[in-house]
């Protein structure tokens, strides 16, 4: 596996030789002084082009970075559209297991991306084209501290969304209960706990992407309820770990309502944790609600 010493040498020596590229910047968990640091990082970089197209016509000009083991063209998948001339990307894993994940970028576009990302870390400006930035750091994925109304929006969506997940187990209809349990009802635990953590620390941390860091700052018992949270697709399971979610939901929300001088809505909970533990209990032959 070529080092990470080889492979900036590589990326940095293409963009001196290659009068197209005009500057470098990298992003991500390399440029990241919190990240832990494994063989499994990625190098996220980006050339600032004078124009996007010959590379992409080039199919050839990639094998420069090494022996392919597969790839994607995440600009050219049909369902999501993309702004070729100002941006296009190309996401290869290597034979030796290095993964490159590098983009051109024209002067214009470049310019406004490189100060939106906090992680940004200019390597090379042969003309000066970039506007300095400050050092590389987390800045821009801190937890942030949510205002009353945020908080209230994320309790009410985590308890209006239930019903979702109670009836669809009810009907057995486990894919789409796992779809609201994971993709909406889910989120709205992992933002609440990003606050308790936030609070934690006095909003100076980043949680990582789907809360992959929070195991640090919550404490064991936490953690592992939190786990408890996942299932896979045995009803009974699934029952099981969203009263799990709605038991951590109530804790965690009650404690960062005390500590941010918010208003935990009670009734709120209750009445919806009623609901689902009701619609739990109904005979799959029901034809009536269970008061």
């Amino acid at each position: 596996m070529r080092t990470e010493k080889e492979m900036m040498e590589l990326i940095l020596r293409t963009a001196k030789e290659d009068a197209r590229i005009r500057a470098v910047y990298m992003n991500g968990s390399r440029t990241n002084p919190n990240a832990p640091k494994d063989i499994f990082q990625d190098y996220d970089i980006v050339y600032v082009v004078e124009e996007t197209g010959s590379f992409i016509r080039d199919k050839e000009w990639i094998k420069r970075f090494g022996d392919i083991l597969f790839m994607q063209y995440p600009d050219e998948h049909p369902d999501y559209p993309s702004d070729k001339e100002n941006s296009y990307g190309w996401l290869m894993i290597f034979t030796d297991g290095n993964r490159l994940d590098l983009t051109v970028k024209s002067i214009s576009h470049a310019k406004e991306n490189v100060t939106e990302d906090s992680l940004c870390k200019i390597l090379l400006d042969k003309d000066g084209i970039l506007p300095p930035i400050p050092e590389a750091s987390e800045e821009t994925y801190l937890v942030h501290r949510p205002t009353k109304e945020q908080y209230a929006a994320v309790c009410n969506e985590f308890w209006w969304c239930l019903n979702n997940i109670a009836k669809g187990l009810w009907r057995k209809e486990v894919t789409y209960a796992q779809d609201m349990l994971n993709f909406v009802v889910r989120k709205q635990l992992e933002k609440m706990l990003s606050w308790k953590i936030g609070e934690l620390t006095d909003y100076s941390v980043s949680v990582g992407k789907s809360g992959k860091y929070m195991k640090k700052w919550l404490s064991e018992e936490e953690w592992q309820k939190y786990l408890d949270t996942y299932c896979g697709g045995d009803v009974n399971d699934m029952w099981s770990a969203v009263e799990s979610m709605c038991r951590l939901f109530i804790d965690v929300s009650k404690w960062v309502a005390e500590h941010g001088d918010f208003v935990f809505d009670r009734q709120e909970a209750d009445n919806s944790f009623k609901y689902f533990n009701t619609v739990k209990e109904m005979d799959e032959n029901s034809v009536s609600f269970l008061e």
